[in-house]
C-alpha cells in the first residue's frame, strides 16, 4: 500500500489550480477497522495530497467515510466521481493561481480573472462552494502595494461567486519554513484583502499550522477574525505532523474555539502522518470532533 515517493504540497496545488487530475489506482486495504462515526459541532475534511505516498485515492475516500468526515479537501474535477461514490464532496476545490503567483501582480489578472470564473462554475455546477486562491510571492513588493492589487483582481471576479454561490478563499501559508517570501504570511494582510472585498463571498483560509509558524497566537487571532475565515486546516508543529500530544498546538482546545465561533464551514485535517495513516486520520478526527 505504501508507495515510495510523495507528491509535495506546492506540486499538488500547481496542478489542482490548472485544473489537472491525478489517476485514481485501485489498490484497497484488508480487514477494514470498525467506524468511528463520532459527532461533534464541526465538519471535517482530509486532504488527499497528504495521503498520496500511502494508499490510492479510493482507498482513503473509502476510510474517510467509514470514520466520519464528510468532504476531501484539495481535488479537482478528476476526482469529483470517487468523492461522490462514497458519500462525500469536495470541500476545496481549484480557483486560480499557485503559491508562487497569484492576485498581487496585475499582469496576472486578466489570465487569473478567467481561470477563476471557469473553476467558479464548475464547482458550483458540480455543487460544491468553496475555490481556493493565493497572492503569490512578494519579490520585494510591499505588503500595502500587494494588497492593493489583490483587491483589484478579485473584485473583477468576486460578483460572479456572489452569483453562483461560491465562496473564494486565499490562504494564509508561513513564509520562514516552507514558502520563501509567500506574501499571506500574516494575518493581518489577507483580513485586509477581505475587509476592502467586503463581500461575504470573499475570505481566508487560516491554516493553523502556518499562522502557528509565523505569529501564534492562534485562539485570540480566531477570535477576533472569525467573521474572514471560511476554512481551516490543521497541523502539527514543528514537522506538519499528527496533532496530537507529541506537538506544540492543543488542538482540542483550538476546535472549541472554532466551534465556539458559530462556524458552518470545514475544518481541514492538512498533516502528514509519520506512522499509521489511517490511526493518524481517526485520531486526528477524535481530537476536531468537540
Amino acid at each position: 500500500m505504501v508507495k515510495a515517493h510523495r507528491v509535495s504540497r506546492r506540486t499538488m496545488l500547481g496542478q489542482a489550480a490548472a485544473g489537472l487530475g491525478a489517476a485514481v489506482l485501485t489498490t484497497h486495504a484488508q480487514g477494514d477497522p470498525p467506524a468511528t462515526k463520532a459527532t461533534g459541532r464541526l465538519r471535517q475534511s482530509v486532504s488527499k495530497w497528504c495521503y498520496d505516498s500511502f494508499m490510492s485515492f479510493d482507498d482513503l475516500c473509502r476510510h474517510a467515510a467509514r470514520i466520519g468526515y464528510q468532504a476531501i479537501d484539495l481535488i479537482g474535477p478528476d476526482h469529483w466521481p470517487t468523492v461522490r461514490k462514497y458519500g462525500l464532496i469536495c470541500s476545496m476545490a481549484p480557483g486560480a493561481g499557485s503559491i508562487p503567483r497569484g492576485f498581487n501582480r496585475p499582469e496576472h489578472h486578466q489570465e487569473l480573472v478567467a481561470q477563476m470564473r471557469r473553476n467558479i462554475d464548475l464547482t458550483a455546477d458540480a455543487g460544491f462552494s468553496h475555490v481556493i486562491c493565493f497572492p503569490g510571492e512578494r519579490k520585494g513588493q510591499p505588503d500595502e502595494e500587494g494588497i492593493r492589487h489583490c483587491v483589484e483582481g478579485l473584485k473583477q471576479v468576486v460578483g460572479h461567486a456572489e452569483e453562483r454561490k461560491v465562496n473564494i478563499c486565499m490562504e494564509y501559508l508561513n513564509s520562514k519554513v516552507d514558502h520563501k517570501d509567500y506574501q499571506f504570511d500574516h494575518m493581518a494582510f489577507g483580513v485586509a484583502i477581505a475587509k476592502q472585498i467586503g463581500s461575504p463571498r470573499f475570505g481566508i483560509l487560516y491554516d493553523i499550522y502556518h499562522a502557528q509558524i509565523m505569529e501564534g497566537d492562534i485562539i485570540r487571532t480566531i477570535r477576533d477574525h472569525h467573521e474572514y475565515i471560511l476554512h481551516y486546516h490543521t497541523g502539527g508543529n514543528p514537522g506538519r505532523n499528527e496533532i496530537d500530544e507529541t506537538q506544540e498546538l492543543y488542538y482540542p482546545a483550538i476546535m472549541r474555539a472554532i466551534a465556539d465561533t458559530g462556524f458552518k464551514g470545514f475544518v481541514g485535517q492538512e498533516f502528514v502522518p509519520k506512522g499509521d495513516p489511517l490511526k493518524a486520520m481517526e485520531r486526528a478526527f477524535e481530537i476536531c470532533t468537540v
